[in-house]
């Protein structure tokens, strides 16, 4: 496990490149706009492709695929950290993006097949509580980085990490093979062409205009012709019978709300943060991994629920306390209110960890074991969507909101906040007046 965490953790630790924008910006002299790129070439290509990538663990091995995956993204650190100008570095974030997708494709696979059945959801709590050490090392270890080395640090030093993970993977056993399977190619260009046309449109939401539409027609057209794809062929990427389930279908679309929601933190709170006189960059670091220290904590509590409690309710009651913790951060004001901000974070990490750990003990008792990557996949691949869905449409919230002045920016930031907190919170109320279903063993 600490071998899978290793390896997973290059990915989260990627929070960091957030803080390093502004010594990006200056040291390429990029207008500020252009930053954007940075984040959607590596977002755009690891959502687009996790998926494929975990069907193609499922046929040659989940080892296989984390191999390659800390083997490409040593390479894109490097190339990163040593990119001469700023198309250089585009090209290796797309390279990263492919390291990323073949790492958390299979992540959650790869642990899962090393335990047995019964130990399953005490597995999937180990790696979420790993992978929420690396999001919390990235804004506050980071920030340490940058200011010494400058912006190639949050690059530079993931690599002998990636690459350390690559060696001790190979110590890892080998899968028994299985029968050779078919892989649909053409399913799977269809569904990276859907995907990535669907974050280009989410992206041109600020301000709406002729290449979002044709973006969205374009993603509507790209997820249809997928659809019909996988149920022509005999071994589909997914199988849509599968969202017959109730509960399998909300637990995925609460994913992707809930991560919505969550990015309202690392969004916003940097701009509360850097209002606040003399708080240094390391010190605010600190106080962003506040949620996911949240998360660190809550994982293996959650894993001890799930032999107790059904997974449902364990992902009711992270609903709750999320929308609970985005509400608390809402009523934080001036520079005084910080343990408010940070005791609210934590909640919200809390909350986040408990739904986590349920949504993928949910969704990993539903899908056929031997289809476990793509199951893993679908968890991060859901993620990834909330997350740049909430890049665009609460900063569209915020912004219409006013900021301008300084007493504009707190009351966007209070209200953008308190929206942000409906979301779970209708997730929470959608559960419960929801009938319980029977079609899922655990709950």
């Amino acid at each position: 496990m600490l071998i899978v965490g290793l390896g997973t953790a290059v990915v989260p630790l990627d929070s960091a490149v957030n803080i390093g924008f502004p010594a990006i910006v200056a040291h390429f002299h990029l207008p500020i706009p252009m930053i954007q790129w940075i984040v959607v070439s590596y977002v755009l290509t690891q959502t687009a492709l996790m998926l494929s990538f975990g069907r193609v663990g499922d046929l040659l091995g989940y080892r296989r695929v984390f191999l390659a995956g800390t083997a490409v993204s040593t390479l894109a650190f490097i190339a990163c950290a040593l990119a001469p100008d700023y198309a250089a570095l585009l090209a290796a974030r797309v390279v990263q993006g492919i390291g990323a997708g073949l790492i958390l494709s299979c992540g959650p696979a790869l642990a899962t097949s090393l335990y047995p059945e019964d130990r399953r959801t005490r597995v999937l709590a180990i790696y979420m509580t790993m992978f929420g050490i690396g999001s919390a090392l990235g804004p506050s270890v980071f920030g340490l980085l940058v200011e010494r080395f400058g912006w190639s640090a949050v690059f530079a030093f993931r690599a002998p990490v990636a690459a350390a993970a690559f060696l001790l993977t190979w110590t890892l056993p080998r899968p028994v093979r299985g029968e050779r399977e078919p892989f649909d190619a053409a399913g799977g260009l269809l569904l990276a062409a859907a995907l990535s046309f669907m974050l280009l449109a989410l992206n041109r939401l600020r301000p709406p205009g002729l290449p979002t539409a044709v973006f969205a027609i374009l993603a509507a057209a790209g997820f249809w012709l997928f659809y019909r794809q996988e149920h022509r062929v005999p071994k589909p990427i997914i199988d849509f019978g599968l969202f017959r389930n109730a509960d399998f279908a909300v637990i995925n679309l609460g994913n992707a709300l809930i991560n919505l929601s969550a990015f309202s933190i690392m969004l916003l709170a940097p701009f509360y943060l850097s209002r606040i006189p003399g708080l240094s960059l390391p010190v605010a670091g600190l106080i962003l991994a506040a949620s996911p220290a949240g998360t660190i904590a809550a994982a293996p509590v959650a894993g001890w629920l799930a032999q107790h409690y059904k997974p449902r309710l364990i992902a009711l009651a992270g609903s709750i306390l999320s929308s609970a913790g985005l509400f608390g951060i809402s009523l934080s004001g001036s520079g005084a209110d910080l343990p408010v901000l940070v005791l609210s974070m934590a909640v919200q990490g809390v909350g986040m960890g408990l739904f986590q750990v349920a949504y993928f003990d949910i969704v990993t008792a539903v899908v056929p074991a031997r289809n476990r990557g793509v199951a893993g996949a679908l968890g991060m691949a859901t993620r990834s969507i909330g997350t740049v869905t909430g890049a665009t449409v609460l900063m569209l919230i915020f912004q219409s909101l006013g900021p301008a002045t300084p007493n504009g920016f707190m009351a966007a930031f209070q209200t953008t906040f308190r929206i942000a907190a409906t979301i779970p919170a209708a997730l929470a109320m959608l559960d419960l007046r929801r009938p319980r279903s029977r079609a899922i063993r655990s709950g």
